[in-house]
Order: C-alpha cells, then sequence, then structure tokens
C-alpha cells in the first residue's frame, strides 16, 4: 500500500469513527438524562452501554494509526498486528457488556417473580431507546461500509459493536414500551428483553475474538483464498507444482510463502521476472501491501 492509499485509508477510517465517536458522546448524554429523569434503570444500562462504544472509538482512532506505520527496524513485516490488538480489546469489550447486560437482567427477573416491584419507566426513556436504535443502525452500516473498503478488522469489529448497541437499544425499548403500556404486571419485559439482547452481544464478542485470535495463532487463510492464490501461481507459463504454500494474516494485509518450479535451463534474470510477475499478480489481487515470498526451484 503506497503512501497516498495508506492517507486515503487513515482519512476515511478516522472520518467514520469521529462521527461515531460525536453521535456516541450525544447519546451518552441523553441516555443517561432520560434514564435519570425517565426513572429507567435499563436506560441507564444502555447508556453504559452507548459509553463502551466511545471507549472503542478512541481505541480504534489510536491503534490504526499505529497499524498504519511502515516497517522499520523493530518491526520487519510492519505494525499490522496493532490492528489486530485493537479487534481484541474491542472484542473483549463487548463481552464484557454482554455479561453484564445479562447480569443485570437476570437479577431484575429473580427480584421480580419473588414479589419485588420494578419501577415504571417514563416516556422520554422510550424515545431516547428509539433515537439510539435509529442512530446506531445507520452507524452500523456507515462503518461497515468504510471498514469492509479498507480491509480493517478493527473498524469492522467496531461496527459491530454500533449494531450491538442498536440491539440493546431495542430490547431496551421493548422492556420500557411494555411496561409503560401494560402495567405493572408486565415489567419484567424490560429485563427479560435485555437478557435476549445481551446473547446477540455476545455472540458478535465470541467471532470477533475468534478471529482475532486465529490470527495471533497464525492460523492459515481459508482454504478458498489458498486454491486462488494457487490458481493464479499455475496461470503463468513455465511455472508448476506451486508447494509449501504458507499464508496468513498480518493485521489488515495478507502474507503469502510459497515454493514453485520452473525449467531449469532458465537464467538467473528469466527466473527473477517471471516470480516478479507473479508477486505483482498476487498484490493485484490481495493488495499492494501483500507479503509476499517466492522460492524458485529448478523442474526435476
Amino acid at each position: 500500500m503506497n503512501e497516498v492509499e495508506t492517507s486515503v485509508r487513515e482519512r476515511e477510517i478516522y472520518k467514520v469513527t469521529l462521527a461515531g465517536s460525536l453521535v456516541n458522546i450525544v447519546l451518552v448524554a441523553f441516555k443517561f438524562a432520560a434514564g435519570i429523569f425517565g426513572r429507567s434503570a435499563a436506560m441507564i444500562a444502555d447508556a453504559v452501554h452507548s459509553l463502551s462504544d466511545l471507549i472503542t472509538d478512541i481505541i480504534v482512532i489510536v491503534f490504526v494509526r499505529i497499524s498504519s506505520k511502515p516497517e522499520d527496524e523493530g518491526h520487519d513485516y510492519g505494525h499490522g498486528k496493532y490492528e489486530t490488538l485493537a479487534t481484541f480489546l474491542i472484542g473483549a469489550a463487548l463481552l464484557v457488556v454482554g455479561i453484564g447486560i445479562c447480569w443485570s437482567g437476570i437479577e431484575k427477573i429473580i427480584v421480580f417473580f419473588h414479589g419485588g416491584s420494578l419501577e415504571s419507566p417514563g416516556w422520554i426513556a422510550f424515545v431516547a431507546a428509539l433515537v439510539s436504535v435509529v442512530s446506531k443502525e445507520a452507524l452500523f452500516h456507515c462503518t461497515r461500509i468504510v471498514g469492509k473498503r479498507f480491509n480493517s478488522p478493527a473498524v469492522v469489529a467496531n461496527a459491530w459493536h454500533h449494531r450491538s448497541d442498536a440491539f440493546s437499544s431495542v430490547g431496551t425499548a421493548v422492556g420500557i414500551g411494555g411496561a409503560i403500556l401494560l402495567g405493572e404486571n408486565w415489567r419484567v419485559l424490560d429485563p427479560l428483553a435485555a437478557v435476549i439482547v445481551s446473547f446477540f452481544i455476545v455472540q458478535v464478542a465470541v467471532k470477533q475474538l475468534k478471529e482475532c485470535i486465529d490470527e495471533l495463532l497464525e492460523r492459515s487463510l481459508p482454504d478458498d483464498i489458498e486454491r486462488d492464490i494457487t490458481g493464479i501461481v499455475l496461470s503463468f507459463d513455465g511455472v508448476s507444482q506451486p508447494h509449501h504454500l504458507r499464508t496468513r494474516r498480518i493485521g489488515s494485509h495478507y502474507a503469502i510463502d510459497l515454493h514453485v518450479r520452473m525449467d531449469g535451463s532458465m537464467t538467473l534474470r528469466e527466473a527473477h521476472d517471471k516470480a516478479s510477475a507473479i508477486e505483482a499478480r498476487l498484490k493485484g489481487a490481495y493488495g499492494k501491501g501483500t507479503y509476499i515470498n517466492i522460492h524458485v526451484e529448478p523442474n526435476k
């Protein structure tokens, strides 16, 4: 990835992340106010969830800048793993929030079924939940588009954090609306919906964490990508028997290491030019930041 592409990537990532941060700041303030004045514990919990989004925005801004730095004396393969670390932290934050929402909801359900009463929330809390659903779903789509466009796992993870907040607000809206419209006997809908939503949040968190752990443990790229790599190599005349293929991710980039066979009577210049052409084709397919090492062996 050249300097211009890197600059565009950073600028677009910062733009969508800063937009998300501004929305989160407004939502956090609005939700806390609505939770306090609307006497809604669920809305206060939702505000805490939005606050966690704001924290992950900061993580993305800091780590994407670090991961975009080129290789140096201490990092021969660049700084892409810092983005993986950011994704891991976001996934861990999602997991903690999901478990926290579940725990809080279960406690309220137990209180309710033991004869305890749950406080009725006000309409301002319901309005705040609807505003959160709409704004966070919009942020999810905008952030995910940028993350996919620039192949940034951290930004995609942050997009899913936006959606988890939208899911949380859906549950909050259902619970608050049910408590207001159906009366005291149905106030348990609030914590029940929160528990259901928490399972979606945990599911997304586990998926993000699994991808990070796979990368940190040097898991190979998916089989279909490795088959495509082999197909690209074999598309060159005079190149055969690609073997010892090793692949992995380094942040948002791929690393490809393989051996190929060529005619033993080729000159060193011809073999070098052929290997360079293969490298260029692979970088055209998987990005200019792809790390490629091709070892040439003579046909037996």
